[in-house]
């Protein structure tokens, strides 16, 4: 990439719309790849999540994440009912852009200019799988930081040792897959530090490392992506596609309609 590009000035986009409380951004693969290349170009801190039902829940639940996710510059539609959302609140031209296929433009990208990248994230097995499938794909790939973090908050100590070790490396893009909300915590707590963006995929590195299966294109395309995960691991992800889902859209029914009194999940907080 050149180095005469001039820095964008990131500020929220024009086109979003608050869907039960958290803004959620109509933006494109070409406006998110653009963003990405330029702030690691430029060295400007910028943090980026394609949002899912889940995201979208889990802000509604708890107001401090919907806090750290109006920080983050762009908040694209990971699933389709989030696409039909935007649609519904009058961003027709709404689509979606799914963080693993988001990943991969990204990856294409910078296979040819060169820029370094990161993983943060995954099992060491799938990260390995990961590294090994990318650099088959593009030999070109500079990956100079991988790491799979444990299962659990870092320690002050290990949290210094891991933003160390990122900046030494001299990664320019910084891929996080660990989950919804702790991705998108470690993103707003090391985007600044870090001074390079942060982009929280989710299982884009157990797809893209062929650790779990896709679903099929058609499936994703009428927003049943949810139940094809959750036939390929029930036991994990049940409760989140057969309690998030329908009680999404109860709240967005509720948003659209008025009947703000309506929200089980905080009545069940009371």
């Amino acid at each position: 990439m050149s180095h005469n590009a001039v820095p964008m000035r990131y500020q929220r986009p024009a086109f979003s719309r608050h869907i039960l409380g958290m803004r959620v951004d109509c933006s494109s693969y070409e406006d998110a790849v653009a963003q990405v290349l330029n702030a690691a170009e430029t060295r400007t801190p910028f943090w980026l999540c394609p949002a899912s039902v889940q995201t979208v829940v889990e802000a509604h639940r708890a107001p401090s994440f919907r806090d750290v996710m109006d920080t983050a510059n762009l908040v694209t539609t990971d699933g389709m009912p989030l696409v039909w959302a935007l649609r519904l609140m009058g961003l027709k031209n709404a689509s979606r852009v799914y963080g693993p296929t988001l990943t991969e433009r990204i990856l294409e990208a910078v296979a040819v200019s060169g820029v370094p990248v990161g993983f943060y994230g995954s099992s060491q097995k799938s990260l390995d799988r990961l590294q090994a499938r990318l650099r088959e794909r593009w030999p070109r790939l500079n990956i100079a930081y991988a790491f799979s973090p444990p299962y659990r908050p870092l320690t002050p100590e290990e949290d210094s040792e891991v933003t160390e070790k990122i900046q030494a490396s001299g990664a320019r893009i910084l891929f996080v897959g660990t989950g919804c909300p702790r991705q998108e915590f470690f993103a707003w707590n090391h985007y600044r530090v870090l001074n390079i963006p942060i982009l929280a995929v989710g299982a884009a590195f157990d797809f893209l490392a062929g650790v779990k299966p896709q679903a099929p294109a058609w499936m994703q395309s009428i927003g049943l992506e949810w139940f094809f995960r959750v036939l390929c691991e029930p036991r994990r992800l049940w409760r989140r596609a057969l309690v998030m889902n329908p009680l999404f859209v109860l709240l967005f029914v509720a948003q659209m309609t008025g009947l703000r009194r309506f929200d089980p999940l905080r009545a069940n907080q009371r």
